[in-house]
């Protein structure tokens, strides 16, 4: 039913309209739409594709999943209008390549062991500062022949850590041999390697011209030119440039001989560099009528575009005109002239797991440089995601268990030496090695100075995990933060959102806070809410307050608080609230409300091992709207108490489910001791919907999730987050068994908090928000912010977290749009932001929100203005950075960094004489990094300063690369309103951000 049909739709003087049907439709404001649409259907769909030959004869089939864009009627997205917010690389190398980024350079434990299976293991452990914000974090990554293992373990200084509470941690608690500690620095380079069996950095596509009414693959390799649009096409995606003496990475092509043709596409994308194996640039042969040369390329890369000419009526390619069992992939790409657009259609082998972006609907793009970033985007990911089927995986496996033995069976003879330590696997980590001081010492400065080396040869190579060479312009993420309420006092207890304006149990009492306005208390202290709800369009708050025996359940007309807040009265206290309590809720614990598509308003509410289940009257006769209910009338008289449910042991988290007839089929779904158990509302019955094998269990949420209109269930619990589908009932039993359409991811961090807005999926650590995709649990984002709370996500998502204080700070969220992203901020913005906080600087806590608009990528309606004011509300648009012409050559070459490195060689050797020229940001930049203060490595010594290896080796490719791209890149605007912004704009600001190396994106507070 339309939202504007919702009940409660009345304006602010609390007018009170008959509507026979409002209690029909949905409460909370229908949230599993303010979510998003959770559907893999937009992912395509499996279909059985078979090719003939000119006759009609059969010739090969396959089963494929095709994406031709979303088929629902609804999508407003038309061509040349239509902008993606979810367009994101998944499980990028910079965030997934732990050992790199955190261990490679700097001192670290590595241990090795065999489980109780004798399977060798090896376990690493680094104590880091994340950015120097003193977030200190234990990084672990265990290494097994079936994959590697990533978690991120809290600091604490008074709590020692051992390796057995680490591999317990992983869910590895029996031993053959404990662990033992390696010394040697050597062992980096073989971990390294092992890191480097999850996947190349660097990508090779094939590109195949097809011409109109080729319908098979000896015809299509067999054309020796392309068309004028293919070339255009060949232009957008990269760049020609000639084999011969190239020293980028080649792909596998002959850059000697020009055994594999002369020229190629290549290009650098996020990091990334590819290398296009195109059809008619490959070598051809007139007396091969299969063309071997460009097959042998083309036919084993898993991903390949093929560019097809001819109108859409004309026959359509398919995957199984062409024979490789190698490729799992086929783009197909179109070209219309008429509008000068291209059209998308992407073929994935069966087994190949989902992967994003989701084609748009329909699948056509008039911004060219748009449909470049999706469609390498789009195959990147797609790539990634083929190295998960069996066909790789089981590879993947069998070379990472040869390689971890050989590499045991290497070091298990030097156990009596000096290589292995000998002390037990339960001493802590912190515990220095029974050796002299000196002698330790130097073992770590060379482990450090091995390391780095190590890592600056790698990135040379072109091997690393990183964005450094990647040049890219402002692009402003859906989950980028808006500063709500700067220098919030108050400790939070919970929170909801009312209209643009937060209501928020505080220590000082219930306040309401509205971004640029005067904060209003609207209890005093002596009412404490536990747990609340705002229902705009029931006109109802529900809330939870006190604790123990004296908890209660209360519930207030919205209106009559709103009206008490504009006529100023006297601030309600404890005990003015006795008229809103509801009755039998005496005592309870907590509490759930149903939130999706419901016929009724349903509370169920915990009480020890009981629930109590209470709905909202029902009256035909419009008692509930009509004018002769005094709106100070108490709105406990409108709810019902329904029935009571036993349950073995008190619930830790509880979800209301609805089911889809809404007749003796809702759902609750508890969580208790080690399992998940679904409660018919109705019967009381109980069924067992998931067990948990682990010694401790931390529940964190169970989401309702209703795909395609059908409930399934987000599970969260310690690092694992599992998708179980929920049927029907059948026969008054709910069908609960293990299905194809269930899926599991797990966190690098234990989450307390989990946010769905979809497509993402949002876990909230202490100190990090690690933001993945809901379809297939990928990682596309981790932001370091220190002190972090949920405050509040049913609508809008708000978070408390600490930024220091250098001077007034009074923005708002209207002023973020000019301001730099808060998740990614300039290199200047870090530097300047760990000096405050080294300087001692007061560290105060913020307020700021995430518009949920922005993540689910459409404008979200409010039934209500501000309580606070009656100015229009407006959603923030999902970019407020002006959009700038984007180029795919701007980037450095192999040479180029290479001639860095070697200054920075030089230059840490002291063979440079002459001066590096430092741009006025690099001279800026110096300065700063003077006067910052060392960060604290707890336990974990270390010799040589590796984060001030790091700041030098950023600060001298800074500058090179800023002197370097001012005579070239700076001329891809023409706008000299733009230029001018540039130049009065910090030096790190430019349009193409260089990106550390070494750090981790950051939420700028400041």
């Amino acid at each position: 039913m339309p939202f504007s049909d919702a009940p409660g739709s009345f304006t602010a003087s609390c007018c009170w309209c008959p509507a026979p049907l409002r209690v029909l439709c949905s409460v909370s404001e229908d949230l599993g739409c303010r979510r998003g649409e959770f559907s893999r259907k937009h992912y395509g769909s499996v279909e059985l594709l078979i090719s003939s030959d000119a006759d009609g004869a059969i010739q090969r089939a396959g089963r494929f999943r095709v994406e031709n864009g979303s088929s629902d009627e609804n999508t407003g997205y038309t061509p040349g209008t239509w902008h993606r917010t979810d367009v994101h690389l998944e499980n990028p190398e910079y965030y997934t390549r732990w050992y790199f980024k955190y261990f490679l350079g700097k001192v670290h434990q590595n241990y090795i062991g065999t489980d109780s299976e004798k399977n060798p293991f090896f376990l690493s452990v680094v104590l880091s500062d994340q950015n120097n914000q003193r977030v200190p974090q234990y990084h672990s990554i265990l290494w097994r022949k079936t994959g590697t293992q990533k978690i991120c373990l809290p600091y604490s200084p008074t709590k020692t850590l051992s390796v057995k509470s680490i591999l317990s941690a992983m869910s590895l608690e029996k031993f053959e041999k404990g662990p033992r500690e390696i010394f040697h620095p050597d062992i980096q380079k073989d971990l390294l390697v092992l890191e480097e069996q999850e996947g190349s950095v660097n990508f090779k596509f094939g590109v195949l011209y097809a011409k109109d009414g080729q319908l098979t693959d000896d015809e299509m390799f067999s054309n020796e030119t392309g068309s004028e649009s293919f070339q255009r096409f060949l232009h957008l995606l990269g760049d020609t440039i000639t084999l011969k003496g190239w020293t980028g990475y080649r792909g596998g092509l002959d850059t000697k001989n020009d055994t594999t043709g002369t020229f190629s596409i290549y290009t650098v994308y996020q990091g990334h560099e590819i290398m296009f194996h195109v059809s008619t640039m490959l070598p051809y042969s007139r007396e091969n009528k299969q063309q071997v040369e460009r097959k042998r390329h083309i036919g084993n890369d898993i991903v390949t575009i093929v560019f097809q000419e001819g109108e859409e009526t004309a026959p359509a390619f398919k995957p199984s005109m062409i024979r490789s069992h190698f490729t799992h992939i086929f783009a197909l790409v179109r070209y219309n002239k008429q509008n000068d657009s291209y059209r998308l259609k992407i073929f994935s082998e069966e087994s190949v797991p989902l992967f994003g972006p989701p084609l748009p609907s329909p699948p056509v793009f008039t911004n060219h440089q748009e449909f470049r970033d999706f469609v390498l985007v789009k195959l990147i990911n797609g790539e990634k995601a083929t190295l998960e089927t069996p066909t790789f995986s089981q590879k993947r496996q069998r070379t990472l268990d040869m390689l971890i033995r050989s590499l045991y069976q290497d070091l298990m003879p030097d156990l009596h030496k000096n290589m292995l330590n000998r002390r037990s696997f339960s001493d802590v980590l912190p515990d220095s090695p029974k050796s002299t001081r000196k002698k330790e010492e130097a073992r770590q400065a060379e482990f450090v100075r091995l390391g780095q080396a190590l890592k600056l040869k790698t990135g040379v190579k072109g091997d690393a995990p990183t964005t450094l060479a990647t040049t890219s312009f402002c692009k402003k993420e859906p989950w980028e933060s808006q500063s709500f309420c700067s220098n919030f006092p108050h400790e939070v207890v919970c929170a909801d959102s009312w209209g643009q304006s937060l209501l928020v149990s505080t220590d000082a009492g219930i306040l309401l806070i509205d971004d640029g306005q005067t904060t209003v208390q609207v209890f005093d202290k002596t009412l404490q809410i536990k747990q609340m709800h705002v229902l705009e369009a029931l006109d109802y708050l529900i809330a939870r307050t006190d604790k123990g025996k004296d908890s209660r359940l209360l519930v207030f007309r919205l209106s009559s608080v709103q009206k008490d807040i504009e006529t100023k009265q006297v601030i309600r206290s404890k005990y003015d609230c006795r008229e809103n309590k509801l009755e039998r809720t005496k005592g309870c614990h907590l509490y759930a409300i149903n939130t999706h598509h419901s016929s009724e308003l349903r509370i169920v509410v915990a009480i020890r091992n009981k629930l109590l289940l209470i709905t909202k009257k029902y009256n035909p006769c419009n008692s509930l709207t009509g004018s002769s209910l005094s709106l100070s009338e108490s709105p406990v008289e409108e709810f019902q108490y329904i029935r009571e449910i036993c349950l073995s042991d008190p619930p830790v988290v509880m979800t209301l489910v609805d089911g889809p007839t809404g007749d003796s089929d809702n759902m609750i779904c508890v969580a208790y001791r080690h399992q998940f158990d679904l409660v018919n509302e109705s019967t009381g019955e109980s069924y067992r919907l998931h067990h948990i094998e682990a010694n401790k269990v931390n529940f964190v949420a169970a989401i309702d999730v209703y795909e395609d209109g059908e409930a399934g269930l987000l599970l969260c619990y310690n690092y694992v987050c599992q998708y179980r589908k929920v049927y029907p009932f059948n026969g008054g039993s709910p069908l609960i068994q293990p299905s194809a359409y269930d899926f599991h991811f797990s966190w690098n961090q234990v989450p307390y908090a989990v946010v769905c807005a979809f497509p993402y999926i949002l876990a909230f650590t202490t100190d990090s928000i690690e933001i993945r995709l809901v379809v297939n649990g990928n990682l596309v984002h981790t932001a370091v912010v220190p002190e972090l709370q949920l405050v509040a996500s049913r609508s809008d998502i708000y978070f408390k977290a600490t930024a220091a204080v250098s001077g007034s700070s009074h923005s708002s969220s209207k002023e973020m749009s000019s301001r730099s992203s808060p998740q990614t901020p300039t290199a200047y913005d870090m530097l300047e932001c760990s000096l405050s906080s080294s300087e001692g600087e007061v560290a105060c806590k913020n307020l700021y929100k995430i518009p949920l608009s922005n993540l689910v990528g459409r404008s979200i309606e409010r039934p209500l203005k501000s309580p606070l004011t009656p100015k229009v509300v407006t959603t923030p648009t999902s970019s407020g950075i002006t959009s700038l012409p984007v180029t795919h050559s701007l980037s450095l070459s192999r040479m180029e960094i290479k001639e860095i490195a070697n200054r920075t060689r030089k230059e840490l050797l002291g063979l440079l004489d002459e001066p590096i020229p430092k741009t006025e940001g690099a001279q800026k930049q110096k300065k700063v990094s003077r006067r910052q203060s060392d960060p604290k490595q707890g336990a974990v010594r270390s010799t040589s300063s590796d984060s001030d290896f790091c700041l030098h080796l950023c600060r001298i490719i800074s500058a090179s690369f800023e002197s370097y791209s001012e005579g070239r890149h700076l001329s891809t605007s023409s706008d000299p309103d733009s230029v001018a912004n540039r130049e009065e704009s910090s030096p790190f600001s430019y349009p193409f951000h260089l990106t550390s190396l070494y750090d981790e994106d950051i939420i700028d507070l400041k």
